[in-house]
């Protein structure tokens, strides 16, 4: 079997000055994305705009640089060439297409169709604002019917400035998995700093990384304890910023002003400080 498979072309891409990453032989590099353009590039991510939603989440997405823009001014500090940002906002009484209505926006990318690998090392240098209910993410699902075709949580965070989470999701292990770990910051470099998360994706398991620190490996052993293993097939990358449900009220158990967003996090995005910014994303091949 292949180290990887890749439904997109080996990207030439220069990883000088990605800042503090471990830089891969650029032979390697199956997929870099620095947000140096002055707009998304859509070659690579799609932008997502809500349909459905899940989770009792309590944002719509919409396709809009109010929400996803990539930039290189002040906002960045601290990305090389730039950065995406993911900022949510209140808009009282937004209707979908669908005419469902929503009192928050935000942005979710997808490499659906553009990017997608099997096996390999997916990284991210990810800065995030802290808030209760907030709901960042760098994730990879396969496509098809979740959790049959798999999903893995690289970057997970529920607001709280003390700690990151992963988790594997699939067949029997979906929802609240068993499979999951919490990745603790100290104060003075807490999730509000940058940080470079990391998944090594092998045939016989993963290792999670946070600055190229392992803190969780979970084994395909571990995994089949609970159902079938489901990550022997493509993964494309997602990069989100949802807000409250079900995750995060299991947390901070806020019931109001809305569910898993307290209020002090709603006048936090209402002041327009509450962001995900991605300096960068790489996914390179081989076992890293």
């Amino acid at each position: 079997m292949k180290p990887w498979i890749v439904t997109l072309s080996l990207i030439a891409g220069s990883m000088a000055g990605a800042s503090p990453a471990r830089q891969a032989p650029a032979a390697d590099v199956i997929f870099f994305d620095d947000f140096a353009a002055s707009e998304i590039d859509r070659t690579k991510w799609s932008v997502i705009v809500t349909g459905r939603t899940v989770n009792n989440e309590q944002q719509a997405y919409v396709d809009s640089p109010e929400v996803l823009r990539t930039s290189r001014g002040p906002e960045a500090s601290g990305a090389v060439n730039g950065a995406l940002i993911i900022q949510p906002r209140f808009r009282e009484g937004f209707l979908t297409p669908e005419s469902r209505k929503f009192d928050f926006t935000s942005g979710r990318l997808e490499s659906r169709g553009k990017v997608e690998f099997t096996y390999g090392t997916a990284s991210a240098r990810i800065r995030l604002s802290a808030g209760a209910g907030l709901w960042p993410a760098f994730w990879a699902l396969g496509a098809g019917r979740w959790p049959d075709t798999g999903e893995m949580d690289i970057m997970e965070n529920v607001g709280d400035p003390g700690w990151t989470n992963v988790a594997l999701h699939g067949p029997g292990y979906s929802g609240a998995t068993p499979l999951t770990a919490r990745r603790a910051f100290p104060a003075a470099a807490d999730i509000t700093a940058w940080h470079i998360y990391s998944m090594v994706w092998s045939p016989g398991g993963f290792v999670f990384k946070v600055d190229d620190e392992v803190f969780y490996s979970p084994t395909r052993e571990m995994v089949e304890k609970y159902g079938r293993w489901a990550y022997d097939n493509p993964k494309f990358l997602i990069l989100n910023f949802a807000l409250g449900g079900g995750y995060p009220q299991s947390v901070n158990h806020a019931t109001t002003p809305y569910p898993g967003l307290p209020a002090d996090t709603v006048a936090l995005i209402k002041a327009d400080k509450a962001m995900m910014l991605v300096d960068w994303v790489r996914v390179t091949g081989g076992k890293g």
